[in-house]
This record gives C-alpha cells, sequence and structure tokens, in this order.
C-alpha cells in the first residue's frame, strides 16, 4: 500500500503542479537509417535484406514559476510498430535532482555502463530456447506503475550520481504467464579524472517479485552488474560484468540463472568511428520452478567503421559474430552478418 500511495502522490505532484504557460515546448528529433544485411547461418543458406530503422520523436517540456520543468515525449517509430507512447512525466527539480513517474524504468539499468559494440543494424538470430543474455541489465524487471528518482551530480561525493526506483503491480490475478509484481532497485555512477584519462564507474541492483498460477520460482528476478569505462582523448576502452537470476514472462516461462561479460574499444579519428567489441553470456534454464542445470551460452564479437559523410549523415560498415550454445549442444542457427547502410538524423 505504501508503494501505491507514493506513485499516487507523486503523478498528482506532476499534474497540478504550479501554473505553467498556456502551451509546453515542443522539439523534435529522429532519424531514418537503412542498409543491407547479408546473413551467414552455421546451417542453411546465406541470404541478404534491406533493413530499416526509422525513429520520429516529439518531445515536450514546460517550466512552472518555481523553475520547476514537467516534460514528456512519444515517438512514432518504424512500419512494424508504429507508435511509442509508453513514456510517463519527468519532473527535473531545481536543485538538479528529478523524478520519472508512471513506467520510470528500473535504477539498476539506468547506471549500466555502455560498452562499445558494432554500430551496423546486423544480427544474427539463435534458438529462442536460448536463455543466455549479452546485457549487463539482463535481470531489471519493473512494472509501468512506478517511480524512479535520481540525485543531483555530486551526490554525497564529487563525481557520484545515484538513481532509486520502484513500481507495484496493477492488481490482477496470477495467471498461467509469469508477471512481475513489484520491483526495487538502486544504480550509482561514479565519474573521476584520472589525468588526461576521464573514468567512469557505473553499478547496480535489482530484486523483483512475481506471480504465476500454482507455480512458485525457485528465484525470483535479481541482480547486480559493475562496469568501467575509460576515456583518453579519442579512444574508449569498457568492460562490464553482471551476474542474476531471470524470469522469462512469455510463452516459455522459464527462469534461468545467468552471467555476462563484455568488453569493447572505441576510436575517434577524422571522420572515422572504429568500434570492437566482445560479449559472452551463460545461463542455465528451466521451467519456472524448476533450477536449470545445464549451460546457455553466447559468444558474440562484432565490429564496425562509421564515416561521418556530413552533417547528421553517417555510413556504417558493420559485422558480426554468434556462437551459441543450447543445453549444452551446438546451436546450428548461430553464424555471422554483415551490414551496410547509412543513418540520416535530425
Amino acid at each position: 500500500m505504501k508503494k501505491e500511495l507514493l506513485i499516487g502522490t507523486a503523478l498528482v505532484s506532476t499534474l497540478g503542479a504550479a501554473s505553467v504557460a498556456e502551451a509546453v515546448t515542443a522539439t523534435m528529433s529522429g532519424n531514418h537509417q537503412t542498409g543491407i544485411e547479408f546473413d551467414s547461418p552455421t546451417s542453411g543458406t546465406d541470404t541478404s535484406a534491406q533493413k530499416n530503422d526509422n525513429n520520429f520523436t516529439v518531445s515536450l517540456s514546460e517550466t512552472t514559476d518555481g523553475g520547476m520543468t514537467i516534460s514528456s515525449s512519444f515517438k512514432v517509430m518504424d512500419e512494424n510498430t508504429k507508435e511509442d507512447y509508453d513514456a510517463g512525466f519527468t519532473l527535473a527539480f531545481t536543485d538538479g535532482s528529478k523524478l520519472d513517474v508512471i513506467n520510470a524504468g528500473n535504477a539498476s539499468g539506468s547506471h549500466a555502463v555502455s560498452v562499445p559494440s558494432s554500430a551496423g543494424a546486423e544480427g544474427v538470430t539463435v534458438t529462442t530456447a536460448n536463455s543466455a543474455s549479452t546485457g549487463l541489465d539482463f535481470m531489471t524487471g519493473s512494472t509501468v506503475l512506478g517511480i524512479e528518482y535520481h540525485t543531483a551530480a555530486d551526490f554525497l561525493a564529487d563525481g557520484l550520481s545515484a538513481s532509486f526506483s520502484i513500481s507495484t503491480d496493477n492488481g490482477a490475478a496470477p495467471a498461467t504467464t509469469y508477471k512481475v509484481d513489484s520491483h526495487a532497485a538502486i544504480g550509482a555512477t561514479y565519474v573521476t579524472d584520472l589525468g588526461d584519462t576521464a573514468l567512469t564507474i557505473g553499478a547496480g541492483y535489482s530484486s523483483s517479485e512475481g506471480s504465476k498460477t500454482s507455480t512458485k520460482p525457485t528465484a525470483d528476478a535479481n541482480g547486480a552488474h559493475i562496469g568501467i569505462s575509460a576515456v583518453t582523448g579519442d579512444l574508449t576502452v569498457a568492460i562490464g560484468f553482471a551476474d542474476g537470476d531471470r524470469i522469462t514472462g512469455d510463452s516459455n516461462n522459464v527462469e534461468s540463472d545467468g552471467e555476462v561479460v563484455k568488453a569493447g574499444v572505441s576510436y575517434v579519428t577524422g571522420d572515422l568511428t572504429f568500434k570492437v567489441g566482445v560479449a559472452q553470456g551463460t545461463a542455465q534454464d528451466g521451467s519456472i520452478g524448476t533450477a536449470g542445470t545445464t549451460e546457455d551460452s553466447l559468444d558474440v564479437t562484432s565490429a564496425s567503421v562509421s564515416y561521418a559523410v556530413a552533417a547528421g549523415v553517417t555510413a556504417i560498415l558493420g559485422y558480426t559474430d554468434v556462437d551459441s550454445s543450447n543445453e549444452g549442444s551446438n546451436d546450428t542457427t548461430d553464424g555471422s552478418a554483415w551490414y551496410i547502410g547509412a543513418n540520416m538524423s535530425f
């Protein structure tokens, strides 16, 4: 009940804030990316196809007489997804802190360090039964009925910022598909300079509870991640590690215990940007209520070269190779893929 009251209070504060101008300020941004992907599966026929990624975002904001900024946004995406109206409200306060209300996200994932990998749109599809992941925030989970508070910069110490988030369920009874009922998370980022190098350390922890008709998982979703990024001039080097339990609440209804290790390098010279990344994920999965005993794995290597053709126009050449196994056996749906295309942003 306390969570519901806190979320309700935050929403009322958002909509009932002090007077604002008659019309909010609207800005637009987006991108159009198109190219050709060449797939080479380990078992099967090589194929090629056009890939598009089109996004158009409208951002809305206004500032109250007291100096607080209220903002939200909506996105019109590619022809397959149509639109995204899931954004809630963000309140930015005069002290530099802010509060996200409705579909706020997970504070742990907000502080996952960005690790360089291919900038291309290529991808390799593996069997859906493979539960291994390559994302540092793979265990995070929250509901749309939540809030996330972000501290101002230099919170408690110079260079430190943090986030805290909670969410609750919609009151619906458990069903045959697992659903997240509540979550709580914390994350932090520390930034400092070591001579000519800017060092960023990000870490987070999240824990979620959920339900499914007549079956309880052996472990609810929870876990932690940590990453380090170092930027020296035009060179960026980053590495990250994550460990935790995840519930896949889709038709598979599985629980898994996994780990992720990833590293990447990015280098900019003139109009060229080079990126190389490697990631390894492992997981042991089983039906909800049954812990896994056999390992799934993903080993991903990717690289790309991007060239700034003109302001807002970037040509991209990318490559990704995936080696995967499911329940200890090699997955013949893995393989490699090339991508060549261009992105126009505004």
